[in-house]
């Protein structure tokens, strides 16, 4: 959580900014834009409460820090959005959810208008419901948003999560053992323990910097591969036989290359990267659809990646493998590793550079955490990395700490940084329809009111 000194320095420069540019749309009627989510979502992981400069009416901004101060103390993942009354509402809370990519409780303003949801691990649907019906009579921004922060903090399960603190992010803040470290310097009149906190805390911030950089060179390798396969790839969007459907492969192919570019090109810390080999798979999973309708064969499933090396491409089969010294398992491989499995033979396995020299990526350290999860999303993983040395890592509590949490050991908790691997269908709330027609929330079973 963030000190009320730094809470106060960051404000006093990010109000004075957001009111000027409500001056500016104020003097521009009708020239308001719809709210762009992403620049919510990313207010979003630095502080609790947003308020889009066109709503500023709805809500001051000594009223939105105290309300702010109140969820950070609290240390709850409670995100609290307030926009103007011409924000477009439909799937906006499932699409705020995926852009912001955290595990928590959602309550958004649109005009007078307010709604809710949750990941079904922070509260349930029916707690969500009784919580938003509970504060809909509130006529009253001001007394609204407060009444549902209240009852929210009382309920909501889970912790803050660690980018409203992190010293890289929007925070640069002090985590609550600095805090215990910063009472004690006051108590003991001295600076020592301070001086204490801050080396530690820079300590643990080179070891992350460390670690992002191991990665670095294992994720650069990875994208040069895929850009490879994309020179080699013998398709043109406008050669004959071409049709919309393969130019669309094509094209997502190409935007996961650059996105993965530009992810990490903007990673900062460790579990960054999981977003990288994410839309590095994506990509892959793009280019065997495109040889799919060349072929003119049924399009495929969607398989992870071979398991030994990503680079490997789609895997084609599950397959029994035994580590050495270590128990068999399933895993999904690729077809010359299915053929080399089959015929007693190892399989070519992913090595990266270690301090006891050339080793498979699993037995590398716990840095190669989110790049594997990118790969292999949450649920899988516990089972390909049983019994290895990154899967003893992972299992620990310590570990979502330093490199993300959500990688399939107990599942995400509130706080948990899960970008958009959740399921849709357990982030949900109000069905009362606060915001009219159902249009406010997401599709299926996301919930209604908005």
């Amino acid at each position: 959580m963030r000190t009320p000194l730094f809470r106060g320095l960051m404000r006093s420069l990010i109000v004075p900014a957001a009111a000027a540019l409500a001056v500016l749309t104020a003097g521009a009627p009708g020239a308001h834009a719809a709210t762009d989510l992403s620049q919510v979502a990313e207010a979003l992981r630095d502080g609790p409460v947003y308020v889009d400069p066109a709503a500023s009416d709805q809500l001051s901004s000594s009223d939105a820090e105290a309300l702010a101060d109140k969820i950070e103390d609290a240390d709850k993942p409670v995100f609290v959005a307030v926009l103007p009354a011409d924000q477009p509402t439909q799937n906006l809370l499932l699409n705020l959810r995926t852009e912001t990519g955290i595990t928590g409780l959602y309550g958004v303003r649109v005009g007078d208008r307010f709604d809710a949801a949750a990941d079904a691990s922070v509260m349930s649907r029916q707690s969500v419901d009784n919580l938003v019906a509970s504060v809909q009579s509130a006529g009253d921004p001001k007394a609204q948003l407060n009444d549902f922060v209240d009852s929210a903090l009382r309920n909501v399960r889970g912790t803050a999560p660690a980018s409203w603190s992190d010293g890289d992010g929007g925070g640069a803040g002090v985590d609550v053992s600095g805090l215990i470290a910063v009472g004690a310097v006051v108590l003991a009149g001295g600076a020592g323990a301070y001086a204490l906190v801050r080396r530690n805390r820079r300590r643990h911030e080179a070891e992350q910097r460390a670690a992002l950089e191991k990665l670095r060179v294992v994720v650069d390798e990875d994208i040069t591969a895929f850009g490879e396969e994309l020179d080699r790839l013998d398709f043109h969007p406008a050669e004959p036989g071409a049709d919309d459907a393969m130019r669309g492969d094509y094209e997502r192919a190409l935007d996961s290359y650059d996105q993965a570019k530009r992810l990490m090109d903007s990673a900062r810390r460790p579990e960054d990267v999981k977003a990288v080999t994410q839309a590095l798979d994506d990509g892959r999973f793009s280019l065997t659809q495109l040889a799919a309708r060349r072929e003119h064969r049924p399009l495929p499933e969607r398989r992870p990646p071979c398991f030994f090396d990503p680079r490997h491409g789609q895997s084609v089969a599950d397959e029994t493998w035994t580590p050495p010294g270590g128990t068999s398992r399933e895993v999904p491989v690729c077809a010359a590793d299915r053929t080399r499995l089959s015929e007693g033979r190892d399989p070519v396995v992913r090595e990266v550079d270690t301090e006891q020299g050339r080793r498979p990526y699993w037995e590398a350290g716990a840095a190669y955490g989110p790049w594997a999860g990118g790969y292999f999303g949450g649920g899988l993983l516990p089972g390909l990395l049983v019994g290895t040395l990154l899967g003893s890592m992972m299992a620990t509590p310590s570990y979502a700490a330093d490199y993300g949490a959500g990688y399939g050991y107990g599942g995400y908790e509130g706080g948990d940084v899960s970008g958009a691997d959740f399921n849709s269908g357990d982030f949900g709330g109000f069905d009362g329809g606060g915001f009219g027609g159902g249009d406010f929330g997401g599709g299926g079973d996301f919930g209604g009111g908005f």
